[in-house]
């Protein structure tokens, strides 16, 4: 699962970091308001970690501006202040939760989980399900009926971005700057293909009736309740 961390104070970015990449999450980190937003509005991460005081924009001003823009991605905001007000205005802007700081490592990484576990993203063994499609995150293995799908790494990323978008629509740029990133080499058409394998390995089990394909947009993943 992909983080954002944006923070000003930055040996506790870096130890931040450290605490998510040693939970197998793929993190990237910033200092500044301005280029948090920037980095969030794509809407390619699983969760991001805000400060609430920064240089350029504040983390009050981040929330507001990517909730009015729909951007979703689960929000916690991190802040030093420990008065109800602040906190408040934090959710009220759209934040999912909020860390007081200084903080200890657990009580962060539990916040986190369940912040996960209300979006749908995680269950409460730390895996990513949908219907009979299972992802083990820390082993990056997939399953369809607890059978193996022998993914190659960027259809394991493929698959667990749809997974964590459940019911969204997701454009080929999100897709492209998630799995490749913008100086990616790599065509955005390699989006189209690595789509198509991963439907032909879903479909022997019925999986690849999940992913269907919006017409000139992206793709959208449905959840169980809705497959038809």
């Amino acid at each position: 699962m992909k983080i954002l961390i944006v923070e000003d104070d930055l040996p506790l970015l870096e130890a931040i970091k450290e605490i998510f990449e040693n939970e197998s999450f793929d993190t990237t980190g910033t200092s500044t308001g301005d280029e948090g937003y920037f980095l969030a509005e794509q809407g390619s991460y699983d969760l991001i970690l805000l400060d609430v005081m920064l240089p350029g924009m504040n983390g009050l001003e981040i929330v507001k501006r990517l909730r009015a823009h729909q951007v979703s991605t689960p929000i916690i905001m991190l802040t030093a202040k420990d008065s109800v007000e602040d906190c408040v205005k934090g959710l009220d802007a759209g934040a999912d939760d909020y860390v007081t700081k200084p903080f200890a490592v657990t009580v962060l990484l539990a916040r986190v989980r369940s912040v996960l576990r209300r979006r749908g993203s995680v269950d409460l063994d730390g895996k990513i399900s949908c219907g009979p499609i299972q992802l083990v995150s820390s082993l990056r293995d997939a399953y369809v009926d607890e059978q193996p799908l022998k993914l190659s790494p960027k259809e394991y990323e493929l698959l667990e971005f749809f997974l964590c978008n459940k019911e969204q629509i997701l454009s080929r740029d999100q897709i492209f700057e998630r799995i490749w990133g913008f100086d990616s080499e790599s065509a955005s058409t390699a989006v189209d293909v690595y789509v198509h394998l991963l439907r032909k390995k879903l479909a022997p089990y019925g999986g690849d009736l999940y992913l269907k394909t919006i017409r000139g947009v992206g793709y959208l993943f449905k959840g169980d309740s809705n497959v038809q």
